[in-house]
């Protein structure tokens, strides 16, 4: 086991999501998960039914114990809910781990379409996470709302690249799987220049947590050292993999199979 990561973020009662995603992605490829837990969801592969906020100060503490004790080799933010969520942890991250990598995915929507950010929150998320951020994973959708742009096509992914950098992130993984056609394609963003990812699009309802667990996947690779695009190019298999595997469980959005890198086999 090598490289911890600290997810803060939101529970998935239905396990294909959030922490529950997080940290079986962590794990699977061969990471210590510890979490903070930011709200409570009542989830399943059909829809997020409620939403239970933790108190920012429970967050912070849960940071905080985390921190001072386990330590952390990268950080994965999901699911803030709202600008008093972002507030507290992106205090607790300058109090605590300053200069530790921080993949920040700014969930904002589930994929069944119930909000997870609050509209007032957003700007607050622009203006102290993603300064803080090593990283961040936005799908067009996000992409769009973070920018004001319309993002509709590849070459609009591309002249969205320069906003999306100025708003301070050290680079920007734009995840293209809401556009149209046989072809999938993610651009990952550094000042250096841009990096295109392509693959052949599966065809599957079962995407449940596929942003949630390519974000973690990236943050382990990157505690364990790994430069941030082989971390990238190698959490994007495993999320291309976990699909492919996936359990056909739920009557929605179905979850992948975090556990496609295990044998268990080998246990006898």
């Amino acid at each position: 086991m090598r490289g911890r990561v600290l997810i803060i973020a939101g529970s998935d009662s239905g396990g294909g999501a959030g922490i529950q995603a997080d940290i079986k992605a962590v794990t699977a490829l061969g990471g210590f998960a510890a979490t903070a837990i930011t709200a409570l969801t009542a989830q399943n592969t059909e829809g997020v039914h409620g939403v239970l906020p933790i108190p920012t100060a429970f967050i912070r503490q849960q940071m905080d114990v985390v921190l001072r004790d386990i330590g952390a080799d990268a950080l994965k933010t999901g699911m803030l809910h709202d600008s008093a969520t972002i507030a507290a942890v992106c205090d607790g991250i300058a109090a605590e781990a300053p200069g530790i990598p921080l993949v920040a995915d700014p969930v904002m929507v589930a994929k069944g379409g119930h909000p997870l950010l609050q509209p007032d929150a957003v700007e607050t998320l622009k203006r102290r996470l993603v300064p803080l951020a090593s990283l961040i994973t936005p799908n067009l959708p996000e992409a769009e709302v973070l920018t004001g742009l319309r993002i509709k096509t590849e070459a609009e992914m591309e002249a969205a690249m320069p906003a999306l950098l100025g708003l301070g992130a050290r680079a920007v993984l734009l995840k293209g799987g809401h556009l149209e056609g046989p072809r999938l394609v993610d651009l990952l963003g550094t000042p250096e220049g841009i990096l295109r990812f392509e693959d052949a699009r599966i065809e599957t309802r079962h995407t449940h947590g596929t942003g949630c667990t390519l974000a973690s996947a990236i943050a382990v690779g990157l505690a364990q050292g790994m430069p941030l695009e082989e971390a990238v190019a190698r959490a994007r298999r495993y999320v291309r993999a976990a699909i492919l595997a996936a359990p056909g469980y739920g009557r929605g959005h179905g979850p992948l199979d975090h556990a496609v890198t295990f044998d268990p086999e080998r246990l006898g």
